[in-house]
């Protein structure tokens, strides 16, 4: 507890009460002394996540994590060994990120029996939405009305207060009017959405709060705790308002508690900006993320297949530092989100970023815009399945299973702990009917789905989702097998050839090569001569200093 209480001494300037302290530590401790069971201690090789919605399946009018559970019995838990549960809360918008009651289940998806039924099997995910809540939580709710419990509880300020200098993810105002029961009109920070209202950590209530959220979340299972656009968490006008000082020592403070309470229990930032930024929440390597998403693997390796290039990737992950010893990157290639292009940015020509986001649009794509402090606006993100992404209209299935595998390849050969989403595995299309019905972009690629369709689609053995099932299963399961693949195993990067990305994991007898020809072309590269097996497909090759990669086809080599 000492940890925790100079955390909060420097984040509070020692103003709090020693009456707030006590109740504070009080439930920390009660918290602790009714913790049933243990986290996994550090990560390995076989841990794959699975990122899915709690409603993503639906089965008549059974509640949905039921079906989910089912399915993933049937079908994925010899796969993932962790489930990514995105916000299962009852919402108001944005698929569960508009959190209405962070300490309940939706009733479409069930209660937390169910989400206790899921955890026996498998170790869980949860989203811990620290920056916003609902519009139509009964927190503003109570703001609105007056009761001086929550007036604190959200940052309100005069219309005219010059915000230029704060960082925007979006295009929509910062300050969205509200009225309140008394007729008074207030203009209240709103980073994401007029419906996604900032929460004020300044207002030591709100920490005690969000404290019980987390501890909630602890008692019902979760190993792996996702910190949702946790750089925006502490405001001052006049600064830029993300990756403040006080954002970072909340997220130690997370960690301390986390920590104390139940040990193993991984935290993951989720930071959506350039590389140097997002690393910067490892801290130390020891008191603040275990984790931090790998943004611009999505966008590089996205870039190095469009472009037939590997230059970009090779040389950014040539200067990847290593990790500690404890922490890692959470890698991933899609997720709910669309794919990030901030990341790109500093490492890509902005000229050669909107020729992407261009070929993108003409394929099928949507862009998302961000607002610049200059008044201009910048594309941020793509919003597309990463099927399509990769691939063109009219491109035959074969092609496109073919650079969706080697993408996936270099994710699940990659330093660090891959997640794949519920819309790759299932080798899912762009949904622009749904994006159209819902009336926003991200909508393309979060489909939900009656599980008859998707069970039928994948009894046919040539449908596109079955292969992509069936090839991208065997390959998880391939590299759960390699010790060179823990997520701590060295890499080195092998710069060999304009179109080949390729590297090695691991030392010694457990090395493996890693080469990915991200052309159309056939193309040789240098390999040290001897015996080797290909791990994917198992089978045996013969070098004798050189070998031939034919389009998009990927190796892992071990002697």
């Amino acid at each position: 507890m000492d940890v925790i209480n100079g955390l909060l001494k420097d984040i509070y300037a020692g103003k709090l009460s020693l009456e707030f302290l006590d109740d504070l530590t009080t439930r920390i401790e009660v918290a602790k002394n009714q913790r049933n069971y243990s986290a996994k201690q550090g990560w390995d090789e076989k841990d794959v996540v699975l990122i899915t919605y709690a409603d993503q399946f639906t089965h008549q009018n059974q509640k949905t994590l039921s079906v989910f559970n089912a399915f993933y019995q049937k079908y994925l838990g010899d796969i993932f060994n962790i489930v990514h549960l995105l916000p299962f809360y009852p919402y108001s918008s944005d698929d569960g990120f508009s959190v209405i009651d962070y300490q309940q289940v939706n009733p479409v998806a069930g209660d937390w029996k169910d989400i206790r039924k899921l955890g026996q099997s498998t170790r869980l995910m949860f989203d811990y939405v620290c920056n916003h809540i609902s519009a139509g939580s009964e927190w503003f709710k109570e703001y609105l009305a007056g009761n001086p419990k929550y007036e604190n509880y959200f940052i309100s300020l005069d219309e005219n207060t010059d915000l230029t200098a704060v960082t925007r993810p979006r295009r929509s105002p910062l300050l969205t009017p509200f009225r309140g029961k008394r007729g008074d009109v207030r203009h209240v920070w709103t980073t994401f959405s007029a419906d996604q209202i900032d929460l004020n950590f300044a207002h030591p209530d709100v920490l005690c709060d969000m404290l019980d959220v987390l501890l909630k979340y602890l008692a019902e299972g979760a190993e792996y705790v996702r910190l949702d656009a946790v750089g925006y968490m502490w405001k001052e006008p006049g600064t830029s308002c993300i990756h403040l000082p006080k954002t970072h020592l909340l997220v130690k403070l997370f960690r301390a508690v986390v920590e104390y309470v139940a040990p193993g229990t991984v935290l993951i930032t989720e930071t959506n900006v350039p590389h140097q930024d997002n690393i910067s929440y490892f801290g130390d390597g020891m008191d603040e993320a275990q984790m931090v998403y790998q943004f611009p693997l999505p966008p590089l390796v996205l870039h190095a297949v469009h472009s037939g290039s590997a230059a970009t990737l090779t040389r950014w992950a040539a200067g990847l530092s290593a990790c500690s010893p404890a922490t890692t990157f959470f890698n991933f290639l899609a997720s709910h989100d669309g794919i990030g292009l901030n990341p790109l940015r500093g490492l890509l020509p902005e000229t050669d970023i909107l020729a992407l986001v261009d070929a993108l649009e003409q394929e099928g794509a949507r862009v998302s815009y961000k607002n610049n402090a200059d008044g201009s606006t910048s594309p941020y993100e793509i919003n597309v399945t990463y099927m399509d992404a990769l691939n063109r209209q009219d491109d035959h299935d074969d092609a496109r299973l073919q650079r969706f595998m080697l993408a996936h390849a270099i994710l699940l050969a990659f330093p660090g702990v891959p997640a794949v989403y519920i819309q790759s595995i299932l080798g899912s299309r762009n949904d622009n009917q749904g994006a159209e019905r819902a009336g926003y972009h991200r909508a393309i690629n979060r489909q939900k789905y009656d599980i008859s369709q998707i069970e039928q689609a994948l009894s046919e053995p040539d449908s596109l989702r079955a292969r992509v099932f069936s090839a991208l299963s065997t390959l998880i399961s391939s590299r759960t097998r390699q010790p060179a693949f823990h997520p701590s195993s060295p890499m080195q990067v092998i710069d060999c050839h304009d179109r080949i990305f390729a590297f090695r994991r691991g030392a010694g007898s457990q090395e493996i090569y890693c080469l990915f020809n991200l052309s159309d072309k056939h193309t040789q590269v240098n390999l040290p001569a001897g015996h080797y097996r290909n791990i994917p497909n198992d089978t045996p090759l013969e070098c004798v200093g050189e070998i031939t990669l034919a389009p998009y086809q990927y190796i892992w080599l071990c002697h």
